[in-house]
């Protein structure tokens, strides 16, 4: 069965003195009080702090917080891109991240040759693919445009093409970051479909996003990151409302 536990991990990212002054102000103005150290020449920016919780199988987590607060670094924990400076991590399924959209994508191969070749990285064999193919060109509803190149594509076309072949071999643990979000109505309402499809077989989600209406829409509990610790986890509705309340008065997102 699909599962996710972490115990007190933490990641730090090394920043030493040099050129880099303008990276070195935006995460100064980015970081919570206690996220930024400094050692002797360098500045240990503190991304994960002795973050612990446990999802279930066929649990929808949703990650919250301002932008530094943690979520993309959780996110690309869990799908070992990054490695924990302490603390352990173990996930239990066949992980698919959908953390960026143009991440796997090749700009000069068309929608067709790109279905085939994120297969093969998911580790599809080509049989496999050629009869998947039909279905996640049918998904995506960008007909014509699957004969052009990449690169030709809008972001929301991106997006679609990503998570149509990131889904069609049902992942047991899905990860999720902000950028789908940013598609249209219609598709948002198939990839929900889809992806309730999935976690109805006991899969495992993980969204990292701003807006609140959807993760209580799609997710089971919530995880509230801030400066890298995780501050609440649990019931959705009872750590949304918390975490709606903790913020300034009108603040449509952070």
């Amino acid at each position: 069965m699909a599962s996710i536990a972490l115990d007190r991990v933490s990641i730090q990212f090394p920043l030493y003195q040099g050129g880099s002054r303008s990276l070195k102000k935006t995460l100064f103005a980015m970081a919570r009080p206690g996220a930024l150290t400094r050692q002797r020449n360098r500045v240990l920016v503190q991304a994960l702090n002795a973050v612990s919780l446990a999802v279930a199988h066929g649990e929808r987590v949703g990650l919250v917080g301002h932008n530094g607060a943690g979520k993309t670094t959780l996110l690309r924990v869990l799908a070992g891109v990054y490695e924990p400076t302490s603390g352990t991590v173990a996930v239990g399924g066949q992980v698919s991240a959908l953390l960026d959209v143009n991440l796997g994508l090749n700009p000069d191969a068309t929608g067709y040759e790109n279905i085939r070749l994120r297969g093969l990285y998911l580790g599809l064999r080509p049989p496999e693919i050629r009869r998947l193919l039909p279905q996640i060109a049918e998904f995506t509803e960008l007909g014509e445009f699957l004969h052009m190149p990449v690169r030709t594509y809008s972001a929301g076309m991106g997006a679609r093409l990503a998570f149509a072949v990131a889904t069609a071999i049902t992942p047991e643990i899905l990860l999720m970051d902000e950028w789908l979000l940013a598609g249209d109505a219609q598709f948002l309402d198939k990839a929900h479909r889809r992806i309730t499809a999935f976690v109805d077989q006991s899969c495992i989600l993980v969204l990292a996003s701003h807006a609140l209406d959807i993760l209580a829409r799609w997710c089971t509990k919530i995880a509230w990151l801030d400066g890298g610790r995780l501050v609440m986890f649990g019931e959705a509705q009872r750590i949304l409302s918390r975490y709606a309340e903790s913020r300034p008065s009108g603040a449509a997102g952070d």
